[in-house]
């Protein structure tokens, strides 16, 4: 496992606005020990900078996914530049 951290970018599309999704993405990530933030979108997908390792990224996404109200139909990502100093995972 890698202990590499990285930052990314995630847009997921599809039931994602309404239904928890962003305070979903809070508690996984705060439990994870990431760093980041989320927010809405004008276009209705959800979109979110991450950073950690990336096992812990994709731990978190399976967190979200677990929630019987969220469904993810498309989820596209970019690797960012990290920010040093960033504290906490906060909600836009």
């Amino acid at each position: 496992m890698s202990t590499e951290v990285i930052r990314r970018e995630i847009r997921v599309t599809g039931d994602v606005q309404g239904v928890g999704f962003r305070y979903r993405a809070k508690y996984a990530a705060s439990g994870l020990g990431l760093t980041g933030w989320v927010k809405n979108d004008w276009d209705g997908s959800v979109v979110m900078e991450v950073q950690g390792t990336e096992e812990m990224i994709f731990q978190m996404l399976k967190l979200i996914n677990q929630s019987s109200y969220i469904r993810i139909d498309c989820m596209e990502s970019k690797d960012l530049e990290l920010c040093e100093g960033e504290y906490g995972f906060h909600i836009r």
